[in-house]
């Protein structure tokens, strides 16, 4: 059988919902990913139980001409009593599995809403936020009525793992080649 977070589903429907109740959609009726299922996830507790949760997926991406090989964060969610803390902290914990996965890069992708909260975080070097790129994505669900992609104008985040940030290819098109995770 499959093994449902549970824990980690009423976080994400707790971090998402008050960002609109089209959001926390996804996560209902037990679902705890929005599209793509994840690979591994990250998940921090403190004494109150679930503080954090991040999922991961390799896949590989197109950058404007180039396959590439990534780890996909996405998923990210931190109680609402523990927000400002920094997305920073899930990150470093994963840099090690992202290391022992063997890929060159994670990538993800925010709203710009979220610009100055990874931009402060970008400021540690640990990663570069990417503008002016358009992702391409796999609707998760197939509905007759709509078409089986979207574009999307997106901050980028780039984390070196086993290249430098100046071997990411050009390219303002990313394909994810499937649906968000």
């Amino acid at each position: 059988g499959t093994v449902r977070p549970l824990g980690a589903l009423r976080v994400l429907q707790k971090t998402y919902g008050p960002t609109g109740a089209f959001n926390a959609k996804p996560f209902e009726g037990g679902r705890s990913w929005t599209g793509a299922r994840p690979e591994r996830r990250a998940i921090g507790y403190d004494s109150r139980g679930i503080a954090s949760h991040m999922g991961l997926l390799r896949r590989f991406i197109k950058v404007g001409e180039t396959d590439l090989a990534v780890a996909e964060l996405g998923l990210y969610g931190v109680r609402p009593d523990l927000e400002r803390m920094g997305i920073g902290h899930s990150v470093s914990a994963l840099f090690p599995t992202l290391q022992e996965l063997g890929v060159p890069f994670a990538f993800g992708t925010v709203r710009h809403a979220m610009r100055s909260h990874v931009e402060r975080y970008a400021r540690t070097g640990m990663l570069s936020v990417l503008t002016g790129v358009s992702v391409r994505s796999t609707l998760p669900d197939f509905h007759p009525y709509m078409p089986p992609t979207r574009t999307e104008d997106l901050l980028v985040l780039v984390i070196p793992i086993g290249r430098t940030m100046s071997e990411w290819p050009s390219g303002t098109l990313i394909e994810r080649n499937g649906p968000e995770l």
